[in-house]
């Protein structure tokens, strides 16, 4: 025969796991806006049940439950989730950077708009035309000068732009691996603190949120692959063990362990070339690729290909316009030698022998910013020949100056259309499936609410179940074996 007593420690055990239970709802209600939490729930398991086998059992119907245990307390999370999560984050993070930099690119560049170099040259283009009708007004003279450095000047801001916004990127570039490698720290970290928690049969929920919250920030700045390795054989088949993190390539092909199961941490560094990204280092070995995915190949790739594209063309557009103008105004003659009968071929714009740094270097030269009467508008000795300044004009349509850079603006138009859309697409994705994550690690305060409610009446029952056991136990000893009464 089973002990009266039996249903009091059944009914205790009922309240304890219950009450459990409605802690772990108050933490889920308490964290409902907590940036990272997963929702956790009570595994309630059966105790042993009574009698165990044995020749010496008592004589009764069968095995007897004996209550329920709080057996742990997880994580609600699905692992595909994440993994789809982290990639579809991955790739919002490279577009969103290549997007970003092609807009402050577009920005800068200004085109259309009356500021922009195509509206310079224009203003260049029609000044020669009045001087071609007047080549000997100072007037019209001063005008072709005031546009030639108006033209200069826009090719200097624009090449010094391009460059400071391409210094910045290469500053968050430095940024972010200094942020990749500190994450990497911080994940190490944890993965030692939860060595020393799970064998003891612990599941610390909270460092792996904690854990998760980074590993998901990594993913926006590299393409990372995560593997779960167990921390110790003793701990519960439901913990997590420690991460093992591996920097991936676009192909996913495994560029080596940034965080591996035993906490050790290979730094990510950078390689530089020539005023270039050549490469990553990680733990100090050479990594010949910059295709790491995430937020720093897309500035890598800003940095490495779109705007050094962008200045070597502005550079070649200065420099070709610089020699075509020097090349007509040489073949002139400005007032000066009309004066002295003697033809001194002087430069209009000063710009290096070299194809770099053109557009950065070029100005009107110092013979013309000095004197008006130096400028070549006349096509022989003859007093009132203009016909040079037309030559002038004519050298962007024969060169076709303005149809290389509508060429150049208009690929970058394409270039940044095209990031923004897959930026937008890549968030829109990454939206999507974190909602979906969302719905099953977060939290419901409608959910709560009623597993609060049923784990209340559970608790309810099992208080209702000592008060009669409590009742049957009183019936025995008070009201049992006493006659007369």
């Amino acid at each position: 025969m089973v002990s009266t007593f039996n249903g009091l420690e059944t009914a205790r055990r009922g309240m304890t796991a219950q009450s459990y239970a409605l802690q772990v709802t108050g933490q889920n209600i308490a964290n409902a806006n907590t940036t990272g939490y997963t929702r956790q729930r009570v595994n309630f398991n059966q105790t042993e049940p009574y009698p165990a086998p044995s020749r010496n059992r008592p004589q009764i119907p069968g095995q007897m439950g004996t209550g329920v245990e709080a057996g742990s307390i997880q994580r609600v999370r699905e692992d595909f989730l994440d993994v789809q999560f982290r990639g579809e984050n991955t790739k919002s993070g490279y577009w969103g950077a290549r997007s970003d930099a092609l807009e402050k690119m577009e920005d800068i560049m200004n085109e259309p708009s009356d500021n922009g170099l195509s509206k310079t040259l224009d203003q260049f283009w029609q000044s020669l035309q009045d001087l071609s009708a007047n080549p000997g007004d100072d007037g019209a003279r001063s005008v072709v000068r005031q546009r030639g450095v108006a033209v200069a000047e826009t090719f200097n801001y624009l090449s010094n732009s391009l460059f400071s916004i391409r210094d910045d990127i290469k500053s968050q570039v430095d940024v972010s691996v200094n942020e990749v490698n500190s994450i990497a720290e911080q994940i190490s970290g944890i993965n030692q603190q939860i060595s020393e928690i799970e064998p003891h049969g612990y599941l610390p929920n909270d460092l792996y949120d904690e854990r998760d919250r980074l590993v998901d920030r990594l993913s926006q700045l590299v393409n990372i692959k995560v593997t779960k390795t167990p921390s110790s054989d003793t701990s519960s088949k439901l913990a997590e063990g420690n991460y093992t993190i591996e920097l991936l390539d676009s192909s996913g092909a495994s560029l080596g362990k940034l965080v591996d199961s035993n906490t050790a941490v290979q730094k990510l560094g950078i390689s530089e070339s020539d005023g270039s990204i050549a490469g990553f280092t990680l733990g100090g070995t050479p990594i010949t690729s910059t295709i790491v995915g995430g937020k720093l190949e897309g500035m890598t790739s800003a940095y490495n290909n779109d705007y050094p594209e962008m200045l070597n063309q502005l550079d070649q557009l200065a420099f070709d316009f610089a020699e075509e103008i020097n090349e007509v105004h040489q073949s002139g003659w400005s007032l000066n030698d009309i004066n002295s009968g003697t033809q001194t071929q002087l430069d209009f714009f000063t710009v290096g022998s070299d194809v770099k740094g053109a557009a950065k270097g070029i100005k009107v030269s110092t013979s013309i910013m000095d004197d008006l009467k130096n400028i070549a508008a006349a096509s022989t000795q003859a007093t009132g020949d203009g016909n040079n300044a037309l030559n002038l004009g004519n050298v962007m349509d024969t060169m076709q100056l303005k149809s290389k850079y509508a060429s150049a603006i208009g690929k970058m138009a394409v270039d940044a259309e095209q990031a923004n859309r897959m930026s937008v697409n890549a968030d829109t994705l990454a939206t999507s499936v974190d909602q979906r994550r969302q719905s099953v690690s977060g939290v419901s305060l409608d959910e709560e609410m009623t597993n609060m409610i049923q784990f209340q009446h559970a608790y309810n029952a099992s208080a209702r179940m000592i008060t009669m056991v409590d009742e049957m136990l009183d019936k025995i000893i008070n009201g049992m074996g006493v006659s007369g009464r």
